[in-house]
């Protein structure tokens, strides 16, 4: 009888790539997962690593195993997904990755709404970018993920995440109030030779800005790089700089700055999400019903 516990560490090291990656995520020692993988290597009597550099490469034999696995865990998953859900209570924890203008709006009100309602389910919330929390919920490092996803972008699809959108967010052209009372920039096209404020280079929402001024006919003199999205309204408020703004970082909140309408109006699309094997998890359904409604609470604030 082959040990799921070592056939876990074999799918750890698809995904991870590395001995030192498996070790870190699962609170192993590298010594110990070299150990276990060696073990599991006797009992099946076969090869199941090749050195590739500092990765390694799993073998033929190791893929088909790997591919039981899959499937093997989330049999468990839906078993104790089956098991929490004929529980008259919700309990148990339910570990949250979010992007971070919903970790400022959006997670604050679902919290308070989980707490109230269900005092027993412990939610543990940790800010990443979408990329990287879609990868950790399919790499079970979380439960669910809070993402975002731009006009004309896409994401690597993975049929093991069942996707639930929440929210359309529009995205707008954010500028300085004037203090004289006049309007200075009334389009896109008037920030052409303003300095802007962007996400890093890279993500997601820095490629769809940049594409959105070039079709508009010039290239953006981006001179402040965050990520966080506070920052950019602190720059555009001082009359430093201008930017896009999803309504979202507002979280229902009257805007400091000047929002203008972009061409197109184009919006974001946030959505959550989970495991097929453990979406019908009674703490996950309600985290999920939890955020739906927070977002539903933030209303977006009109062009001013």
């Amino acid at each position: 009888m082959l040990d799921v516990r070592r056939l876990r560490l074999l799918r750890e090291v698809k995904v991870r790539g590395t001995l030192a990656g498996v070790a870190e995520a699962l609170a192993y020692s590298p010594s110990a997962v070299s150990q276990q993988l060696a073990l599991l290597e006797k009992e099946t009597g076969v090869e199941l690593l090749q050195r590739v550099g500092r990765r390694v490469k799993l073998t033929p034999q190791a893929e088909i195993l790997v591919a039981h696995t899959e499937f093997i865990l989330e049999r468990l998953e839906a078993a104790e997904a089956d098991l929490t859900a004929s529980h008259t209570t919700v309990s148990g924890t339910v570990r949250v990755a979010v992007f971070q203008s919903a970790a400022h709006a959006v997670v604050p009100p679902a919290l308070t709404v989980l707490g109230e309602e269900f005092p027993n389910l412990r939610v543990e919330v940790t800010e990443r970018e979408p990329e990287a929390g879609l990868f950790a919920v399919s790499a079970r490092d979380f439960d669910l993920v809070l993402a975002e996803q731009y006009p004309g972008q896409t994401r690597a699809h993975r049929p093991d995440l069942d996707r639930v959108n929440l929210a359309t967010d529009a995205l707008r052209l954010a500028v300085p109030r004037p203090r004289d009372g006049r309007v200075v920039v009334g389009s896109l096209a008037d920030a052409a030779m303003l300095p802007w404020v962007m996400e890093p280079a890279g993500t997601a929402s820095r490629q769809w800005a940049t594409q959105l001024c070039r079709s508009a006919g010039f290239e953006p003199d981006v001179r402040f790089e965050s990520a966080d999205l506070i920052a950019h309204i602190h720059l555009i408020e001082s009359g430093n700089a201008v930017g896009i703004l999803p309504d979202l970082v507002w979280a229902g909140q009257s805007p400091g700055v000047h929002l203008l309408e972009l061409p197109g109006l184009p919006y974001r699309t946030v959505f959550s999400a989970a495991r097929r094997s453990s979406a019908a998890r009674p703490g996950v359904l309600a985290v999920r019903d939890a955020l739906a409604r927070a977002v539903a609470l933030v209303a977006a604030p009109s062009p001013s």
